[in-house]
C-alpha cells in the first residue's frame, strides 16, 4: 500500500494498532464500544417465582415424598465408596435425611410461615395430607379450566395491526425496545387477533417499559375503531398517562380525555356524554371508570395498571366486563391470586425482565431517623442538580417533617402534596414540581404508582415500619429512572422495637437491591402475608398443607391432566430416578466456593431436559469457573442417565463391579425387551469402538 493512500478492509478486530509501516483502526476505535444485549430465550412455562425454591441454611423444605422438614446445610458422604454431595434434611423427632444433590428438584422451599410442624420421617401423615390435598386441587383445577373454557366459548371484537400507521407510531417510542418488550408487544397484538377475549397480564419491574406495551395496543384498538379505557389507581398517575397518551398520540384523529378528580365537575359531565356516545376514542382514569354509570358505546380494551390497588367491589366490576371486552393488566409485584392464575394458565402472562440499557439499581438503606444523614442525602442531591421525594404513611405527618425541613435545609424548597387537596392546587404543584421549582415533594403515598420524574433519585420514606412490602419497593420506584444513581433511605422511629413482619419486610426491601426484583418480592410477599384466596376460596389453609411451591407444581399438573382428557386420572406424583454407580458425584467446594452458588447449580441442573442442555451447562460452568474436575464430569453424566431413565420410566439403577440392578417405576409400562435391546446396541458399539482403537494404535506402531 502506498504512502498516502488509505484501504479499507473487513477484519474481525475490536482494537486497533500500529506498526512502523501502518496504523490500523476499527470502527470501535472511531465510533466507542458498542452495546450489546444477550438475548435470553425464555420457555413459556417461566417461572417467575424462582425465588420461592432458593433454599438458605435453616429453611422449612418440603420433599415430595417425606414431608416437611428443616435444611441443614450441604454435606459430602460416602456413598458406594464415593464421595457424594447431599442435602441434610432434619425431620421431627431429630431423624435425618440426605438427598442427594443430582434429586434436588424432589424439594421445595416451604415458605415464611412462622408455625412449622415437621413431619416424622417414614410416618404416614404425610402421605395421608398429601392425597386429601389431591382432591381438593382436582376441584380447583376444574373450576380454574371451566373459566378458561368460559372465555374460549366468548367472542370479542378482532383487532388487526394496521401496518403503514403502527410503523410510524413505532418510531416514536424515543428509546430501543428490549428483547422481552418486543416479545410482550407481540403477544398482545395477538390475543387481540383472535377474536377471543384477551386476559393478559404483563409483569415488568418498575420503570421496564409496561406503559410502552399499553401505548401499543391501545393505539391499534383505537385505529380499528374501539374505544379504550386506562384505568390507574391515582388521579396522578391518571394525570402522567394522559399526558403521555396525548404527546404520543399527536396528529392522529383520536381523542382522549381523562376521567379522575383532576377534572371538573362540568368537564367530567361532558366527557361521560362523549365516551357515551362514541366521540371518545381513549380515556384515561381512576376506579371512576368502573362504575355502573358510565356507559360506552364500543369499549374494546380494557387497560388496568396495578391492579392490586383496586377493591374487591371495583375486581368484581372488572370480571363482568372482561366477558365480552380485551382485558390488558400491568402490574410490577403481581399479588398472589394474580399469579397462580396466569401460571395456572387462565390468564395468559408476558414478563418484561430485561432493564433498559444503562439503568442502575437503587442504593437502599434501612436506618433510624437521623437529622444530620437526612440533611446530607437531600443536600447531595441538591447539589447534583437532582430533586428528592420526602413519603410519609399519613397526612398528620406532613406538618411535623415540614418543620424539620424548614429548621434543618432551610436552604432547600419544599412541596406538599396530598389526596385530600383540591384539584386545581394538586396540579399546580406536581406542574411546578416537573419543572423543577421544588427541590423537595414532600407527600403521602399518592406518589407510589408510576410516577416517572427521571430528574428525582433521592427518596426518603418516614415510619417505614408502617408501610407494605409493595407498597416500599413500588415507592423505591420513583427514582432511579434515568441514568444517575439514586438512593432510598427507609427511616425507622428511634428507640421503637419494630414488630417481626415490619422487620422481615424492610430486611428482605434491602436485599432485593438488584434490578428486576419485583418477582422476587412477589414470592417474599407470599412468606410474609400469606397466598390470599383463589377463585373465591380460601386457599391459605391449603398452601400450609404442603407449601407454596409444591401446592403450584400440584394446581399445573392438575390442570394440563384435565385439559389433556386424563379425568379420572390421579394427579401424578412427583418421581425421580435414583442412580447409584459408585462413582463421585459433587461440585467440589475447591471448584465453587460458595455454597449458595453451588446450591443454585444444583437447583439448575435438576431442570435440564436432554444431554444437549447438559453439555451447554458444562460450556458455562467451564467459563465461568475453569476446566471440569473428574467430580463434575461425574455428575454431569450422571444427570444425562437421569434424564434417559425418566424417559424410559426407570426408577433405579444400581451398578457395581459384579453387575447393574434395573427397577421401574410403578406407573410406568414395563419394557425390559426394550431396555436390554437398548443395553445391547450401546454394549456393541462400546465394543466396536474399543476395537478400532486398538486397531488405530497398532497401526500407529
Amino acid at each position: 500500500m502506498g504512502v498516502g493512500v488509505t484501504g479499507f478492509g473487513v477484519l474481525g478486530l475490536e482494537q486497533g494498532f500500529t506498526t512502523p509501516d501502518m496504523a490500523i483502526i476499527s470502527e470501535q476505535d472511531i465510533l466507542g464500544d458498542r452495546l450489546i444485549r444477550k438475548v435470553k430465550k425464555r420457555s413459556k412455562d417461566a417461572d417467575i417465582l424462582t425465588e420461592v425454591n432458593d433454599i438458605s441454611l435453616g429453611d422449612a423444605v418440603v420433599h415430595a415424598d417425606h414431608g416437611i422438614g428443616r435444611f441443614q446445610g450441604l454435606r459430602t458422604i460416602e456413598a458406594g465408596g464415593a464421595p457424594h454431595d447431599c442435602l441434610e434434611l432434619h425431620y421431627h423427632g431429630g431423624d435425618k435425611l440426605f438427598l442427594p444433590v443430582e434429586n434436588i428438584e424432589l424439594l421445595s422451599r416451604y415458605g415464611g410461615h412462622e408455625m412449622v410442624v415437621l413431619d416424622k420421617l417414614g410416618g404416614v401423615a404425610w402421605q395421608a395430607r398429601k392425597a386429601k390435598l389431591k382432591q381438593r386441587i382436582r376441584d380447583i383445577a376444574e373450576k380454574l379450566i371451566k373459566v378458561a373454557a368460559m372465555r374460549e366459548l366468548k367472542t370479542a371484537p378482532i383487532i388487526n395491526v394496521p401496518d403503514s400507521e403502527y410503523a410510524e407510531f413505532v418510531a416514536r417510542f424515543k428509546f430501543e425496545a428490549t428483547e422481552d418488550q418486543r416479545e410482550s408487544i407481540n403477544q398482545v397484538l395477538e390475543d387481540l387477533a383472535k377474536g377471543r377475549p384477551m386476559d393478559r397480564l404483563v409483569c415488568g419491574d418498575v420503570g421496564f417499559g409496561k406503559t410502552e406495551v399499553a401505548l401499543r395496543a391501545a393505539f391499534v384498538a383505537a385505529l380499528n375503531g374501539h374505544q379504550v379505557a386506562v384505568v390507574v389507581p391515582t388521579t396522578l398517575l391518571a394525570r402522567q398517562h394522559f399526558k403521555t397518551f396525548k404527546e404520543r398520540f399527536e396528529g392522529y384523529p383520536i381523542r382522549i380525555e381523562q376521567a379522575s378528580r383532576l377534572v371538573g365537575a362540568k368537564e367530567l359531565k361532558k366527557t361521560k356524554e362523549s365516551i357515551a356516545k362514541g366521540a371518545v376514542d381513549i380515556v384515561i382514569g381512576t376506579h371512576a371508570l368502573l362504575a355502573k354509570s358510565m356507559k360506552f358505546a364500543d369499549l374494546g380494551l380494557l387497560i388496568i395498571d396495578e391492579e392490586q390497588h383496586f377493591g374487591v367491589s371495583h375486581k368484581e366490576r372488572i370480571k363482568t366486563m372482561r366477558d365480552n371486552v380485551h382485558v390488558l393488566t400491568l402490574t410490577a409485584t403481581p399479588i398472589p391470586r394474580t399469579l397462580q392464575l396466569s401460571l395456572s394458565g387462565v390468564r395468559g402472562l408476558s414478563l418484561i425482565t430485561t432493564p433498559p440499557v444503562d439503568r442502575m439499581a437503587v442504593r437502599s438503606f434501612v436506618l433510624p431517623f437521623d437529622p444530620m444523614i437526612l440533611r446530607e442525602a437531600l443536600l447531595r442531591e441538591r447539589f447534583r442538580g437532582g430533586q428528592s421525594f420526602y413519603v410519609c404513611p399519613r397526612i398528620k405527618d406532613l406538618p411535623s417533617i415540614e418543620e424539620f425541613l424548614a429548621e434543618q435545609v432551610p436552604e432547600l424548597k419544599v412541596a406538599i402534596a396530598h389526596g385530600q387537596m383540591g384539584s386545581g392546587p394538586l396540579e399546580d404543584i406536581m406542574n411546578a414540581f416537573y419543572d423543577r421549582q421544588y427541590d423537595v415533594l414532600l407527600s403521602t403515598t399518592i406518589v407510589e404508582s408510576g410516577l416517572d420524574v427521571p430528574t428525582a433519585n433521592t427518596l426518603i420514606i418516614h415510619k417505614a415500619d408502617q408501610f407494605g412490602l409493595a407498597q416500599l419497593y413500588q415507592l423505591r420506584g420513583r427514582v432511579g429512572r434515568s441514568k444517575t444513581r439514586a438512593y432510598a433511605y427507609f427511616t425507622t422511629p428511634p428507640g421503637k422495637k419494630l414488630t417481626e413482619p415490619a422487620q422481615k419486610r424492610l430486611k428482605v426491601l434491602q436485599s432485593l437491591d438488584t434490578l428486576g426484583a419485583g418477582f422476587a418480592l412477589a414470592s417474599h410477599d407470599l412468606d410474609i402475608r400469606g397466598a390470599g384466596n383463589l377463585l373465591g376460596e380460601e386457599q391459605s389453609g391449603h398452601i400450609k398443607e404442603v407449601g407454596f411451591a409444591l401446592y403450584q407444581s400440584m394446581l399445573e399438573e392438575a390442570v394440563v391432566m384435565l385439559r389433556g382428557g386424563g379425568g379420572e386420572d390421579e394427579i401424578e406424583d412427583q418421581w425421580t430416578p435414583q442412580i447409584s454407580i459408585g462413582t463421585s458425584v459433587l461440585i467440589p467446594e475447591s471448584y465453587v466456593s460458595d455454597l449458595q452458588v453451588r446450591m443454585g447449580l444444583y437447583r439448575r441442573l435438576s431442570t435440564l431436559q436432554d444431554a444437549h442442555e447438559v453439555d451447554g451447562f458444562a460450556a458455562e460452568l467451564t467459563d465461568r469457573f475453569g476446566s471440569l474436575p473428574s467430580e463434575v464430569h461425574h455428575l454431569l453424566e450422571i444427570v444425562k442417565i437421569k434424564v434417559a431413565c425418566r424417559v424410559a420410566g426407570v426408577s433405579t439403577v444400581n451398578a457395581g463391579p459384579k453387575g447393574a440392578l434395573v427397577s421401574f417405576h410403578k406407573d410406568a409400562p414395563p419394557n425390559p425387551e426394550g431396555i436390554m435391546q437398548f443395553m445391547h446396541t450401546a454394549f456393541n458399539r462400546q465394543n466396536s469402538a474399543r476395537s478400532k482403537d486398538r486397531l488405530q494404535s497398532q497401526v500407529g506402531r
